[in-house]
């Protein structure tokens, strides 16, 4: 087994790509080797930005015998490619959600990835964050007694109003439930277990979509997916959820709340790292906010974890098998939705062990 820090590797520098190497180059745990981008001067620019020592193609990062781990930023319909390509050349693999556009899809990639003895990582890592941590740690005190059901929602009106370039977020891999379903449902997998069944309605309010900022301002395009899905999902032995996930609402809306036998909590957005996360008993008043305890460090969090993990030869929390759960929660959503019944989920997977509450991204210790 190796020793020291775990060489990284950038695939994709577009505008996710500053949050992670932000971490990535201050965590002393790894050490980010490269950054490939389809355009080569854009990821010069980044490599230089951040003081990377390698840039340019996929095969020319792939090419660095010390790169271990391939952050995979793609846009979502090149995740399994480019995951499948990076297996293969030895490396490790952590991806930008979702893990790929359909099940049969990912499941190759986790298949490919068994047989060659490697991991699987992929985005979100914001369940590791100290408010999701601190959420989960309070229901596993008995906080609210045993969970019974939750309400999850996020709504908002599209990225089409702000992002430049906002046509692949309606395209197949995009909507509302592949956007941002991975950071709501990968929460409550984290806190409540696997799902077992799931049923939807699914709708798409309009046809075409205006660009409404940059140099395509004006532009229309079209609509591929459904923007408006409301969910159930069935934890067995445990809570049933409502989740709510839709382009089509005026008023801005992230919010999951857990209600048990003893109470309810109020979590924060799963889109964070951070709280505010409220607690209420049966006869309390109103919310009271409790402490947190975890990293605010933000994304890449997963990264380091997965890092620490090949090391210690422990199984790493942001896994490939929550990825898989997650990607057929959202397929089988949408399947339910046009079929308008329940459907099975095939896949399962054990919850995430927390993080010790003196887990700390910024102390080396490989």
């Amino acid at each position: 087994m190796s020793n020291g820090p775990v060489g990284v590797a950038l695939i994709g520098a577009g505008n996710i790509s500053g949050q992670y190497l932000r971490n990535l180059t201050a965590f002393p745990d790894v050490r980010v080797l490269g950054i490939a981008d389809i355009d080569t001067e854009r990821a010069a620019a980044v490599a230089q930005e951040y003081g990377v020592p390698v840039s340019g193609t996929l095969a020319t990062v792939l090419a660095v015998p010390e790169v271990e781990i391939v952050v995979n930023l793609t846009i979502p319909s090149a995740h399994g490619a480019v995951a499948l390509e990076a297996l293969r050349a030895g490396k490790h693999v952590y991806g930008e959600k979702p893990l790929a556009l359909d099940l049969d899809e990912g499941a190759k990639v986790m298949a490919e990835a068994a047989n060659l003895g490697l991991r699987i990582g992929c985005a979100p890592d914001t369940f590791l964050g100290a408010g999701l941590q601190s959420a989960l740690h309070a229901l596993r005190s008995g906080l609210i007694g045993t969970p019974v059901a939750v309400t999850a929602a996020f709504q908002t009106l599209g990225p089409e109003s702000w992002h430049p370039s906002p046509e692949f977020f309606y395209q197949r891999g995009g909507g509302p439930l592949f956007d941002m379903g991975p950071y709501y449902l990968t929460a409550l997998v984290s806190l409540l277990g696997p799902v077992a069944q799931v049923a939807a309605g699914t709708r798409r309010a309009r046809e075409h979509r205006v660009v409404g900022s940059g140099p395509k301002e004006g532009s229309i395009f079209p609509v591929d997916v459904q923007t408006h899905v409301n969910a159930l999902l069935d934890f067995p032995g445990a809570a049933t959820a409502a989740a709510t996930f839709s382009f089509d609402a005026p008023i801005r809306r992230a919010m999951i709340e857990i209600i048990g036998t003893e109470g309810a909590l109020s979590l924060p957005d799963p889109n964070t790292f951070v709280g505010p996360l409220l607690a209420r008993g049966l006869h309390d008043a109103d919310w009271r906010e409790l402490p947190l305890s975890g990293t605010t460090a933000g994304r890449g969090i997963g990264v380091l974890d997965m890092a620490r993990s090949i090391r210690t030869g422990t199984p790493h929390r942001a896994s490939g098998d929550l990825a898989l759960h997650v990607l057929e929660l959202m397929t089988t959503i949408i399947d339910s939705g046009e079929r308008s019944e329940f459907r099975p989920i095939t896949t399962t997977v054990a919850a995430p062990e927390p993080l010790a509450h003196d887990w700390d991204p910024y102390s080396g210790t490989l």
